[in-house]
């Protein structure tokens, strides 16, 4: 193996790595109850948000805005 095939492997390796940690947060995450108020801006959360996503803590906007800003970094 030469070294440039040992640092795909490597970076490979931790793609995969972050990859389980990330699905495992997330399964952590659905399992916790979510809150009938944003957390961001303390307006409640709507009905049809609660039922489809019974664990989320943030009104869709604020989440939207969330991802926006973990994702585009």
């Amino acid at each position: 193996m030469n070294l440039s095939n040992a640092a795909f492997d490597l970076a490979a390796e931790r793609a995969d790595q972050e990859r389980d940690a990330g699905i495992a947060d997330a399964a952590v995450a659905l399992k916790q109850p979510g809150s009938a108020i944003c957390i961001e801006c303390d307006v409640p959360i709507s009905r049809e948000r609660r039922l489809a996503a019974p664990f989320a803590c943030r009104c869709i906007d604020c989440q939207t805005l969330h991802e926006a800003e973990k994702y585009h970094r």
